[in-house]
């Protein structure tokens, strides 16, 4: 019957109009929401077919899709682990409850962005309960390969804020200046030293005492010196070198030659180093290249300690952690010193509105969306990750509230035909009295 027809028709638009209202409140509802991917609401037409006792009305039919590839403004905020994703790629999250009861977790999940802050045990987690998972270091800094196509790498990403760091150092670069008037015959001989810090396996400060003792035995200037490096720790000679300077006009000051005498490593034509072994291991000396004016010279009639370079540092605590755009999670020092942790990698799949939505902005992979692969952020077709920022919501409330002005009038003239089909019923009804 015509007439039932219709009547299911307008019932039909009632109920899908009801639909497109319902994804609108829930888009306002969360305009204010970092990372909110808003939901649309499509109709579309239920056709039953014609036939010669007339037409059928077959009405309508709403199916919704949220719209999780379309990306929103970044905006910055003051928190360093506040994350958000450049263009394409997902951050991966666990559940904190999963995690704080098990110590792992069995579901990885996705998010755009996220406010973390580390907790009482050192867990980088969200106000909502999610923690960020990464690939973790080894001690040298290094990944070692994992898995792109599965989670079974990805660990909660935990950090000791109570740790403590100290590098010993392992290079010193010796920019110094020797005066060439001490190599003349009439020159005292008297030796000049230098003290070097550096740091020991502890942190600890020690030192290096480096002598060098002008050779005045020749008629003519030598411009020969001895070098000897004393380890303070326990008063070992580590090193003894007889070095020579040109006089050239072209290379007048610069290292002629570097003879290895009773202690240290043999000098390294290509690096212009040595190495000589402390009480905590070998320490790599850079006097410079032969012919060049990058370490040791002989100039003038002045002793100058131009350039002394070393690295490592002393023992120093805690003070921040934070992401890289390539999801190197670093911790800072207040010695300076900073060490790589974990890495955060992106999550991509082939089809994002494909995923099924969850709480709290989060997202898994499903046939629909293809399987996903754990992209380092910047690499193949994912963005990066941008710190001190947060993905705004993807509601347009201008927008959202035209089309509930929209809806409201189609919802209305719905009911008029449901109205207008009862009446219709009422008079045939009346027709039998």
């Amino acid at each position: 019957m015509t007439i039932s027809s219709s009547l299911n028709a307008g019932i039909a638009g009632l109920t899908s109009n009801a639909t497109r209202l319902a994804t609108i409140a829930d888009n306002i509802a969360n305009s204010q929401t970092y990372g909110y991917k808003k939901v649309e609401a499509d109709f579309h037409s239920l056709v039953l077919g014609e036939s010669g006792a007339g037409y059928t009305a077959g009405g309508v039919r709403a199916s919704t899709m949220r719209i999780i590839d379309q990306r929103r403004s970044i905006v910055p905020t003051d928190n360093a682990t506040d994350l958000a994703v450049r263009e394409r790629g997902m951050l991966p999250v666990a559940s904190a409850t999963e995690v704080e009861a098990t110590g792992t977790f069995k579901q990885m999940m996705l998010t755009s962005t996220g406010s973390f802050r580390l907790d009482d045990a050192g867990y980088l987690r969200s106000a909502s309960g999610l923690m960020l998972l990464g690939w973790p270091a080894d001690a040298n800094g290094e990944f070692p390969a994992v898995s792109r196509e599965t989670d079974s790498g990805l660990v909660p990403i935990q950090v000791d804020q109570s740790s403590f760091s100290g590098n010993p150092t392992t290079e010193i670069g010796l920019g110094v200046n020797l005066p060439a008037t001490e190599t003349e015959p009439t020159a005292s001989g008297d030796p000049v030293q230098l003290s070097i810090e550096y740091y020991d396996n502890l942190g600890k400060p020690q030192s290096l005492t480096v002598v060098f003792t002008p050779d005045t035995s020749g008629p003519l200037a030598t411009n020969a010196w001895n070098m000897q490096i004393t380890d303070e720790v326990d008063g070992t000679l580590v090193g003894d070198y007889d070095l020579t300077f040109n006089d050239t006009r072209t290379g007048g000051g610069t290292l002629a030659s570097v003879t290895l005498g009773a202690a240290g490593g043999a000098y390294d034509n290509t690096t212009g180093t040595v190495v000589v072994n402390v009480a905590g291991g070998p320490i790599e000396v850079e006097l410079g290249l032969l012919g060049t004016s990058d370490g040791l010279t002989q100039l003038s009639d002045t002793f100058a300690p131009t350039g002394i370079t070393k690295d490592g540092a002393e023992v120093g605590t805690l003070t921040g952690v934070e992401v890289d755009p390539t999801g190197f999670v670093r911790a800072n020092f207040d010695n300076g010193d900073v060490k790589i942790l974990y890495q955060v990698p992106l999550a991509d799949v082939a089809n994002p509105n494909g995923m099924q939505s969850l709480d709290y902005q989060t997202y898994v992979a499903t046939p629909n969306s293809g399987p996903y692969y754990l992209w380092d952020a910047g690499d193949g077709p994912t963005g990066d990750i941008v710190s001190f920022a947060r993905e705004e919501s993807g509601t347009d409330v201008a927008g959202e509230l035209t089309n509930m002005i929209r809806t409201q009038r189609a919802y209305s003239s719905n009911a008029k035909v449901f109205q207008t089909v009862d009446e219709m019923l009422q008079e045939t009804t009346n027709i039998k009295r």
